[in-house]
C-alpha cells in the first residue's frame, strides 16, 4: 500500500541504468561536462539523488558509462575490408559523433574501468592494422598517431568560431581590418588567396590529413620497397637536429633507441 503523499505508480518514473546513462550525456551535451552532477541527473529524471546510485555508484561510474556511449556511435571498421578505406571510414565516423559531444574528446582515452563498446572498439582498430601488415610495434605508432590526429582535429574544430562553408570570412575580415596588410604579410596572404576564397572550409582539411599519415603509414608496411631506407635517412636525420645526441656522438644510441616518447593514447 502507498503511504500518505507518495506517488501513484502511474507517476513513477521507470529508472534502467541505461536511462541514467543517456540522461547524463543529454546533460553533457547541452550544458557541458562541469554541469553533470548526480543532483542534476537526478533532477533531469525526475527522481531522487539516490535512486541513481542504485545503478550506478558514483560520477566516475557514470564517465565510464557515458564515455562507452559515445564509443558505441563509432562506426568500426570492417574485418573483411580495405584497411585504409576501413580506417578512413572510423576516423571519420569518430570525428562526426565527437561533434555531437565535445565534451567527450578529453575524456574518451581517460578511463581505468573500460566498457565493452570501448574495448571492442579499440580491438577492431588493431586487428584492422594487424591484418594490414603491420608489427605489434607499428601498429601501436599508427594507432596512437592516427588518435592524436582525429581527436586534436575535433578539439580544433569545436573551437573554432565559424563552422561550415564560407562562414571564415565573418571572422576573418574583422580581424583583418584591425592591422596593417603590411603588418602580418603571410597572415594577409593566407587570408586573401585561401580562407576568403569561395568555397572554404576547414572540415575540408580533415581528410588531406588523413591522407597524409596514411600514406605515411601504408610506405611503411613490410614489403615497401621504400620504407627502409626512408626510415633510415629519418632517423639519422633526426639524430643530426637532436642537439644532446650530437654532443654524446653515441651513434646506437640515436640510431637504435627512438625518441622514447610514449604514445599519446593507450587502447
Amino acid at each position: 500500500m502507498l503511504k500518505p503523499g507518495s506517488d501513484s505508480p502511474k507517476k513513477r518514473v521507470r529508472l534502467s541504468r541505461e536511462r541514467v546513462l543517456y540522461g547524463a550525456v543529454d546533460i553533457a551535451d547541452t550544458t557541458g561536462i562541469g554541469a553533470l552532477t548526480i543532483r542534476s541527473l537526478a533532477q533531469r529524471l525526475g527522481v531522487k539523488p539516490m535512486s541513481i546510485y542504485y545503478y550506478l555508484p558514483n560520477k566516475s561510474a557514470i564517465l565510464d558509462g557515458i564515455v562507452d556511449l559515445v564509443f558505441g556511435e563509432i562506426e568500426l571498421p570492417a574485418a573483411d575490408g580495405d584497411w585504409r578505406s576501413e580506417l578512413v571510414r572510423r576516423a571519420t565516423s569518430a570525428r562526426q559523433v565527437l561533434s555531437r559531444h565535445h565534451w567527450a574528446i578529453g575524456l574518451m582515452e581517460s578511463r581505468k574501468s573500460p566498457g565493452p563498446a570501448t574495448l571492442r572498439h579499440h580491438d577492431a582498430v588493431l586487428g584492422t592494422l594487424r591484418r594490414a601488415g603491420f608489427s605489434v610495434e607499428m601498429t601501436a605508432h599508427a594507432y596512437a598517431l592516427l588518435d592524436s590526429f582525429v581527436y586534436g582535429f575535433a578539439l580544433q574544430e569545436a573551437a573554432l568560431p565559424f563552422q561550415g562553408t564560407d562562414t571564415a570570412a565573418n571572422v576573418t575580415e574583422p580581424i583583418m581590418q584591425r592591422f596593417r596588410t603590411d603588418a602580418y604579410p603571410h597572415l594577409v596572404e593566407m587570408a586573401t588567396e585561401h580562407i576568403l576564397q569561395p568555397g572554404y572550409d576547414f572540415g575540408d582539411e580533415f581528410q588531406f590529413g588523413l591522407d597524409v599519415i596514411l600514406d605515411a603509414l601504408t610506405r611503411s608496411l613490410p614489403g615497401n620497397t621504400t620504407s627502409a631506407s626512408r626510415r633510415a635517412v629519418d632517423r639519422s636525420g633526426l639524430s643530426a637536429r637532436v642537439p644532446f645526441q650530437e654532443e654524446a656522438g653515441d651513434e646506437e644510441g640515436s640510431e637504435g633507441k627512438g625518441s622514447g616518447r610514449e604514445p599519446m593514447s593507450a587502447p
